[in-house]
């Protein structure tokens, strides 16, 4: 780990452009929130052609249609399909007005972008990665166990991204908390006995344990130093990639995800830095990632603790959950 200079931040004009660069990203990220639900609530989506707003769009309505078919089987509806077609959009209305929900649906169109357009210009397989398919013939039982988890998890979610879908199961559990209260709004708070069975139903069968999220952080943690491979990001994947940089930089999956934008290119750069890479090898990310853009100025001249400080007190606001 390189210790951070001693320095104070005057001395350093370049550490003082990467801290303002930082700040530029958190105010772009407050502006996330209000700005995406807003495209999201409009109703003429040819006005709002961009595929990240339709991927966004189209994983909270598949959301919703889920929710709709244990409410319909609940309640004895004759049609669930029908039953979920025809209310569907009203209750993903509810869920555009909810930043924890859009944020994190956010994040995980942007790892598809990354992980498509890496597939498309270096070949990179969005589920099978050099390092998922050396762990899955790990001499360590345990390790080729849990990246044959892993791997079955993220060919489920490279599936349902080409679908545009957001697996109930795959949320976080507190985003599922979220969600069960928005469809409470829905249905104006009413508490039968047919939708508490619902609710119950859908508390009951989920299990966010065998959700991708935590099966690849369970991959990186069992790995332990061992998972400083996953921050190569054409080695690893971008999935490891995402969660071995969430959790060495400390900070949340979804807002090292949302980092990888071409406008968080400091937080990014910072995120890489906290996690203990080198000023060089920070750079040859970054360059993967965005090739066409520089990489931020003054890397070397903050070092791990203070990049991980510097994160630490970056709280964006728009950008929902978990300090993101």
């Amino acid at each position: 780990m390189i210790e951070p200079h001693p320095m104070a931040e005057t001395a350093w004009p370049e550490g003082d452009a990467l801290r303002l660069a930082l700040a530029r990203g958190d105010r772009a990220l407050d502006r996330i929130g209000p700005i995406l639900g807003h495209l999201l609530s409009a109703r003429d989506q040819s006005l709002f052609s961009d595929a990240i707003v339709a991927r966004v769009r189209g994983m909270l309505i598949n959301l919703a249609r889920q929710v709709l078919r244990v409410q319909a089987e609940a309640t004895g509806q004759k049609g669930r399909e029908q039953f979920a077609d025809e209310h569907g959009e009203a209750l993903a209305e509810n869920f555009f007005s909810s930043p924890l929900l859009v944020a994190h649906c956010h994040a995980l169109a942007l790892e598809w972008r990354l992980a498509s357009g890496l597939e498309e210009e270096g070949a990179l397989d969005p589920v099978l990665s050099p390092l998922m398919q050396t762990l899955i013939g790990h001499e360590d039982t345990q390790i080729a166990s849990a990246a044959m988890a892993a791997l079955a998890a993220q060919a489920r979610f490279a599936q349902a991204q080409r679908r545009m879908e957001m697996p109930i199961a795959e949320l976080p559990g507190d985003l599922l908390h979220e969600a069960l209260l928005a469809w409470r709004v829905f249905n104006r708070n009413e508490r039968s006995d047919a939708l508490t069975r619902a609710e119950s139903k859908l508390r009951a069968e989920f299990d966010e344990g065998a959700g991708r999220l935590s099966l690849l952080d369970r991959l990186v943690t069992t790995l332990g130093s061992g998972a400083n491979a996953a921050l190569a990001i054409d080695h690893g994947g971008v999935a490891l990639f995402l969660s071995a940089l969430a959790l060495r930089s400390g900070q949340s999956r979804d807002i090292v995800a949302l980092a990888t934008n071409e406008q968080q290119a400091a937080r990014l750069a910072l995120s890489l830095r906290a996690a203990g890479l080198k000023p060089q090898e920070v750079e040859a990310q970054l360059l993967r990632i965005h090739p066409h853009d520089l990489p931020p100025q003054g890397l070397d001249q903050i070092g791990t603790r203070e990049a991980a400080h510097l994160l630490a007190q970056s709280m964006p606001l728009g950008t929902g959950r978990g300090g993101v």
